[in-house]
Formats: structure tokens, sequence, C-alpha cells
């Protein structure tokens, strides 16, 4: 593995960070800094991957196939939804819809 020198310009109290964080971890300063910019290139790499995949999309095929997922196959044990997801009769939001939230509870009208 090549290696190179790079005179990098922190602000002090970005460096104090990081000489924190690199405490904490047990790892050195520079290995720190080298996984995270492996971390930040890598996730610039795949936003771009998916940027490219989508723009060959075919929106009314992907919706095609979508549609017919799933269609004459009887459900597998596993395949059950955990119990507080499932719909409580009688549990409305205020504009009259059943709402869920990202961790599959239902969220009370009036918290919102």
């Amino acid at each position: 593995m090549r290696r190179s020198n790079f005179a990098l310009r922190l602000q002090p109290s970005l460096l104090e960070e990081l000489r924190k964080a690199a405490e904490l971890e047990g790892v050195a300063l520079n290995q720190l800094i080298n996984v995270a910019v492996a971390e930040k290139v890598s996730a610039l790499r795949t936003e771009e991957y998916f940027r490219e995949r989508s723009s060959r999309a075919d929106r009314s095929d992907t919706l095609r196939i979508l549609e017919r997922a799933g269609k004459g196959n009887a459900p597998v044990e596993g395949d059950e939804l955990p119990a507080v997801w499932r719909k409580k009769p009688g549990r409305r939001a205020a504009n009259g819809r059943e709402s869920v939230s990202k961790r599959g509870q239902k969220r009370r009208a009036d918290s919102r």
C-alpha cells in the first residue's frame, strides 16, 4: 500500500473533537481520519451509484412487477406482521385515517 502525506488544516475545535473521538475509540488520530474519509467517499459513491441506476429505471415496469408480487403465493411462516403493527378497530387520527409511526405504533391524533 502506497502512503502519502497531506497537510490538513482543521479548526482547533474540530481537531480537539477528533482527538477525543480517537481516544474513545482507542485508535490513532490518523486512523480515525482515514476511516472517516473512507466512509464519506463510500457514501458519495453509493449515492452516485443509485442516482445512475434510478436514471435507467422504468417506472411503469417497476409498478407492473410490484403489482404482481406475491399474487398466488400463500404467506409462509415468518411473513406475519408484529402484533404491535396490526390495526386496531376504531382508532382514527384527526384526519379520519389511521396513523402508524415509523416504529409501527399508532400515534394518537392529539399528540402531533
